[in-house]
């Protein structure tokens, strides 16, 4: 019999494996993304055009071939299979990341082997990404009010990860000398740090999937193509409805023709040409299904709406891991001298060592057998609490007197988002659930655009902290830090609330297919992202680097604004040294950081009110799924 009926925590306990899954997922995700552009700066010497190109057209196509992914999970093999395919090619494009920055030095050999990395992370994605978060909502009842509660738990595992990632990859792979240069021979650890936890993540869930992957009744999810579900659930022959040949064809054919229109025509880079025309078709291809009745028609309407939205939501967000990084690495002052006394080590490490032994209890209480879930339970319980008592016996014995901590890594700061999440995602959990007790719980389409108004005002703050800052001079890290958790709550508002609307709305016979259109926008958005961080005004890193090739202060500065025309032999220069000769100008001349934030003070905050307004005809179309 299966273990489903059980809760832990008023949810099933499926839901607490596919979290733990997705939390070595996204530990090996954000534990690469963490180092990939520093890494392709500081070792294969990038420029950061180049680095945030190439970081956007990744970080884009990890969220177009959940297309792939969804597809063949509807159609032929299911969600579980799908899964355990993206965790094992996900690990094997970590492990070509470390053999990439293992030979750094042979920058043709390192390049080559990212790419394939590159190319084995994307399409692992494709398979792994829709599948794991179409199966929560099937453990639930349609009717089920936890679902928006279950997706903002499942969202914690997805930041515990992302928080852990960048402290134990950046801790690893991003160090420095002396003077604050980067070492470029330690990134290799970070990346393999990476493909390790994608192997633990993998092996977990194909250990206790049988167990544990259950809807309500206790039938395994995810072992049949979802078609052959909504199908026998029906009375039809398994594999009926869905997309046929002919519209693959036709939406192949649109696919291509738009491609055409985008790189041709439109002057789109390859990448973007294939993000974008991929994302019409798909969407086309879906919505002109025969098979759709009208309800369901007017509630991927909706699905769709919500997608464009959030493309201004994460083309903001997404900064984090290039201009944002940038601007931790070279415009943040991460001195910060910590002197924590030894005493008060010892108070904070009691506390701690108190709640995992409550811990402990709950989970000794729940589970009547050891199995793989429970034992990675208490691992992740008994580990902390036995390295701090190491660690504390360790501070008697020698006497220590004081922990110092003298400089933060810029890879540090990508674990404030994560961190926030896991403190504010129960309360925002919670507030969901008390409004909906009171009939006063906003629908969530203006969960989401409150979600977008928070983004922008997260950059009206740092905005505020640039303004007027000189090229040598460095800002606190408050307003870094302050940014990242106002994006935090902004976060809470739309990403998990997203997932759990398309849960809500999708037809079962195409809902991992929609989910992979929902990651359509975050692929959209990713690569807009890469290209409005190449608008990263020129800082004093590159006047640095000008003036390290001899052109001084002045002259770069007059060539930049347009007032001196450079050489043949500064144009040479800069070609080589990756500097560049004009301001980002693709929204006219981006001069300084303020223009540069104040561009996604205006994009989420208008894209904001605009879904607000729309959210009232919109929700009409939801017909009672809001």
């Amino acid at each position: 019999m299966s273990d489903q009926k059980h809760e832990l925590f008023g949810h099933p306990r499926g839901l607490t494996l596919l979290f733990f899954t997705e939390m070595w997922e996204r530990f090996s995700y954000y534990g690469m993304r963490a180092l990939f552009t520093l890494y392709m700066i500081n070792a294969l010497f990038f420029s950061r055009e180049k680095a945030s190109e190439i970081y956007g057209s990744y970080t884009g196509l990890v969220y177009l071939t959940p297309l792939i992914g969804g597809y063949v999970a509807d159609r032929y093999w299911g969600n579980q299979r799908s899964i355990i395919a993206g965790g094992i090619l996900m690990a094997i494009g970590q492990f070509f990341m470390f053999g990439s920055a293992s030979m750094y030095q042979n920058v043709g050999m390192a390049t080559a082997l990212l790419w394939a990395g590159l190319i084995f992370l994307i399409i692992g994605n494709g398979f792994f990404k829709p599948n794991i978060s179409s199966m929560i909502g099937q453990m639930y009842t349609e009717k089920d009010k936890r679902r928006d509660a279950a997706y903002t738990i499942f969202y914690m595992g997805i930041n515990l990860g992302a928080f852990l990632a960048p402290l134990v990859c950046g801790f690893l792979g991003n160090r420095y000398a002396a003077d604050g240069t980067p070492l470029p021979e330690y990134f290799k650890w970070g990346f393999l740090a990476a493909g390790i936890g994608m192997i633990l993540g993998t092996l977990l869930f194909w250990s206790e999937k049988k167990r544990y992957v259950v809807d309500p009744e206790g039938n395994p999810i995810g072992l049949l193509p979802n078609q052959a579900v909504e199908s026998n659930k029906e009375g039809e022959t398994a594999g009926g409805g869905g997309l046929g040949t002919s519209q693959l064809l036709l939406g192949g054919g649109l696919a291509v023709a738009l491609f055409l229109v985008f790189w041709k025509v439109l002057d789109f880079d390859v990448i973007g040409a294939i993000i974008y025309g991929m994302t019409i078709a798909m969407m086309t291809m879906i919505i002109t299904d025969k098979s759709l009745t009208k309800i369901e028609r007017d509630r991927i309407i909706v699905i769709y709406v919500s997608a464009f939205f959030v493309v201004f939501f994460w083309a903001a967000f997404e900064q984090a891991g290039a201009s944002l990084t940038f601007f931790a690495e070279e415009q943040t002052n991460r001195q910060v001298g910590l002197n924590m006394p030894i005493w008060l080590v010892h108070v904070v490490s009691l506390g701690l060592l108190g709640v995992l032994y409550w811990a402990f209890n709950i989970i000794r209480k729940n589970f009547e057998k050891l199995d793989g879930l429970s034992l990675l339970l208490y691992v992740f319980i008994l580990g902390p609490a036995f390295f701090l008592l190491y660690k504390n016996i360790e501070f008697l014995i020698t006497g220590q007197a004081a922990i110092s901590l003298d400089t933060i890594p810029a890879s540090y700061f990508q674990s404030v988002n994560a961190v926030a999440i896991v403190i504010l995602a129960p309360i925002t959990a919670a507030i969901w659930v008390a409004l909906s007790k009171r009939n006063a719980e906003p629908n969530s389409l203006i969960k989401q655009a409150l979600g977008l108004v928070i983004l922008a005002l997260g950059y009206v703050v740092i905005a505020f902290g640039v303004k007027g800052l000189g090229l040598d001079s460095k800002v606190s890290m408050f307003w870094l830090v302050a940014l990242y958790v106002i994006h935090t709550i902004g976060e809470l508002c739309l990403s998990p609330i997203g997932l759990s609307l398309v849960s809500k709305l999708s037809p079962m016979r195409f809902v991992s297919l929609l989910f992979g259109v929902w990651f359509l926008a975050n692929a959209v958005a990713n690569k807009a992202a890469g290209q409005l961080s190449a608008l990263y005004p020129p800082s004093g890193r590159e006047y640095k680097m000008a003036m390290d090739n001899g052109i001084d202060e002045t002259t770069y500065r007059g060539i930049l604004e347009g007032q001196i025309q450079p050489t043949a032999e500064q144009v040479q220069i800069a070609a080589d040294a990756a500097i560049p000769l004009q301001y980002p100008n693709f929204f006219g001349p981006v001069k300084d950081l303020y223009q540069f934030f104040m561009i996604f003070v205006m994009m989420a905050g208008v894209a904001g009110l605009i879904l607000f307004l729309l959210s009232f005809p919109l929700k009409r179309m939801m017909h009672g799924a809001d």
